[in-house]
C-alpha cells in the first residue's frame, strides 16, 4: 500500500493505493474508452457530406461537439450573425452563425452528428 497526497483545484486529498487492487481498476476503466473512439469515427463520415456542399461560403464549427439543433433549412435567407446550427459542447449550446448575408445552399449535418472543430456544417450562396 502506498499513501499519496493529491491536490486537485486547490483541494487536498490523502489517497491510499493498494498495489494489487489498482492493477485491475485501470483495466476496467480503459474498457469503456474503446466505445468513445467510435463516435470519433463518425465525425470523419460527416466530412464527405460537407465536401458535397452546394454553396461557396462555408459555415464552420468553432468547437468540437454534437449537432444539437438545425436552425435554418436550405433556401432560407440569412443575415451575417444569424444562427444556422446550434452545437452542444461541454453541456453548452453554441450557435454557429452565418459569416455573411446569403441564402442557405446546403445543410451538411444532422441533429446528433459528432463534429470536429473547423468542420463545414453548412454552405451559403
Amino acid at each position: 500500500m502506498k499513501n499519496y497526497t493529491i491536490t486537485v483545484n486547490g483541494n487536498v486529498y490523502d489517497v491510499v493505493v493498494e498495489e494489487g487492487a489498482t492493477s485491475g481498476a485501470p483495466v476496467a476503466a480503459k474498457a469503456p474508452a474503446a466505445p468513445k473512439a467510435a463516435p470519433k469515427a463518425a465525425a470523419p463520415a460527416a466530412a464527405p457530406k460537407a465536401a458535397a456542399g452546394a454553396g461557396s461560403v462555408k459555415v464552420e464549427a468553432g468547437a468540437a461537439g454534437k449537432v444539437f439543433k438545425v436552425e435554418k433549412k436550405v433556401g432560407d435567407a440569412v443575415k451575417k450573425g444569424d444562427a444556422v446550427i446550434i452545437i452542444e459542447a461541454m453541456k453548452m449550446e453554441i450557435p454557429v452563425v452565418a459569416p455573411q448575408d446569403g441564402t442557405v445552399a446546403s445543410i451538411d449535418v444532422a441533429v446528433g452528428d459528432a463534429i470536429e472543430a473547423g468542420a463545414t456544417l453548412a454552405t451559403l450562396n
